[in-house]
């Protein structure tokens, strides 16, 4: 269902079901009005007894029988001057309060004391952005498949309305409403890639996956190559053929060109892991949680996800996107430790882990992107488990080439609200992927992995501004969080975009 945002002055027809206030802890323990006075002295009589403190996302829902229009008003604990994560927080908290009442139509009182501050650091486009992500995210949720379907909630409008004086002009709300449509886009491009990475594995083979990006492509005029296992062999794709060929199902390499700034001289080459399922191959993993590894495809989601968005938005801005898509599986056929095979580079590699499958189709994907005039490089990949044993669920790992690069990856973190923490690349990890048989074998000890299984990938950069995202803890939960679901988070979406298209 589409979301319609509109202002209170514009609307017409009956009263949204809900109202949404969020509120300051300061405004609690004051005197002011809020909503109406009998609601607000009840509210305030709730805080005397310790039950809602406003502290950030937490709420507190009322029946308003009848003293004003809606129905019901949800207060959200909001602190001022807090950032624009936890504006996206007290979003996602309030839509979910509006899905507990359902609620499906609420009115927005945009007020200055929570809302002032933020203004003025971060602008109005960015804060309605970060409103508008919040309240669309926390309501996208993994859909089961059922006999019979039950329809997602969803919020069917939103009604901004100011309080008096505040965001009065017209630049200001065209201002708000550009944010607003931003953070559509870039909420819908998230959840794109979120269904994308819950489709099962019978279903989300590596040639279903390159129909879904040719779907894509052909909804946004983008020009798309997908390479079969045959034109893979004849180019020399060695990682990508030698991971595949254990499975029934074999690969595809995806390529799709977006030219946005046909005059600059700057590509960016998003490159992710799309291995559609995940065993371990011959180096089989245990059997409890595999089926998670539906997962394993979370950065060609992220990928197909910002593309998607990047189109949508027109951003003036060149992007080869690749998706290298295989099923890791044991078979007769399969790849095995001590195989030693050629990248599409050149460059060979000795297999010592079958489990280690990710960066060898990566390799290939980076030359793919680097030989279609890349000038940028970001990876993004479900890569180690070594980075969630470092940063758990709550951060994605990253390790670069390049400072510079790094510097702008973690600034447009920043502005998503997407957590990243550079990883060290030491030259002395390297000392751990010599081969004796190769150029380089895929995997050395398990002390600094996540690192070295990064550098790996780097490896095949070709001195081109490099960063690599590792995603494994923070695609996929366990639990939902704020406006992340339990299952696929389609992270990383957000920050490619504001990383290709901010300033």
């Amino acid at each position: 269902m589409e979301t319609s945002f509109v202002w209170s002055s514009n609307r017409v027809g009956e009263a949204p079901e809900a109202v949404i206030r969020l509120i300051t802890e300061e405004e609690l323990k004051g005197s002011g009005a809020l909503v109406e006075p009998s609601i607000d002295k009840q509210l305030r009589r709730s805080c005397e007894k310790g039950l809602f403190m406003a502290k950030p996302g937490q709420t507190e829902v009322y029946s308003t029988l009848g003293l004003i229009e809606a129905p019901s008003v949800l207060f959200v604990g909001c602190s001022s001057g807090g950032g624009l994560g936890e504006l996206r927080l007290a979003a996602a908290a309030a839509a979910k309060a509006a899905r507990g009442v359902k609620a499906a139509s609420a009115e927005l009182v945009l007020c200055a004391s929570v809302f002032g501050e933020e203004l003025e650091r971060h602008g109005i486009e960015s804060v309605a952005q970060a409103m508008t992500e919040g309240l669309l995210l926390a309501l996208h949720d993994r859909q089961p498949l059922r006999r019979e379907e039950k329809e997602r909630f969803a919020l069917s409008e939103v009604v901004f309305r100011p309080e008096e004086g505040f965001l009065a002009s017209a630049d200001d709300r065209a201002a708000w409403d550009r944010g607003t449509a931003r953070g559509k886009v870039l909420a819908g491009s998230v959840a794109y890639a979120r269904d994308l990475t819950n489709l099962p594995g019978n279903d989300l083979t590596p040639e279903r996956l390159a129909f879904l990006a040719e779907d894509l492509a052909a909804a946004y005029e983008l020009d798309i190559e997908v390479i079969d296992e045959w034109t893979a062999a004849e180019q020399g794709m060695g990682g990508l053929l030698a991971v595949g060929q254990g499975s029934v199902n074999p690969p595809r390499m995806i390529i799709l060109h977006y030219k946005g700034a046909p005059d600059s001289q700057t590509t960016w080459g998003l490159i992710g892991k799309g291995i559609t399922f995940d065993t371990g191959g011959i180096s089989l993993k245990r059997g409890l949680g595999m089926e998670d590894m539906i997962s394993d495809m979370a950065g060609a989601a992220a990928v197909l996800g910002a593309l998607r968005a990047i189109a949508e938005l027109q951003a003036a801005v060149n992007i080869v996107a690749v998706i290298p898509a295989a099923e890791n599986m044991p078979s007769d056929r399969a790849f095995k430790p001590g195989d030693v095979i050629r990248t599409l580079s050149g460059y060979t590699v000795e297999i010592v882990n079958c489990d280690a499958e990710g960066r060898v189709v990566l390799a290939d994907g980076m030359t793919s992107a680097i030989r279609r005039g890349a000038t940028k490089l970001i990876d993004v990949a479900t890569l180690t488990g070594a980075v969630m044993s470092a940063l758990g669920f709550e951060a994605t790992g990253a390790i670069t080439n390049n400072d510079s690069l790094m510097t702008d990856v973690l600034r447009a973190s920043e502005r998503a609200g997407e957590r990243i923490w550079q990883l060290p690349a030491y030259p002395e990890y390297m000392k751990d992927l010599r081969s004796d048989a190769a150029d380089l074998k895929n995997s050395g000890s398990r002390y600094g992995a996540a690192s070295k299984a990064g550098m790996f990938i780097g490896h095949f950069a070709e001195g081109l501004p490099w960063v690599h995202l590792d995603i494994a803890g923070t695609s996929w939960l366990e639990a939902s969080r704020g406006y992340e679901p339990k299952g696929a988070t389609g992270v990383m979406v957000r920050t490619l975009v504001e990383l290709t298209t901010g300033e």
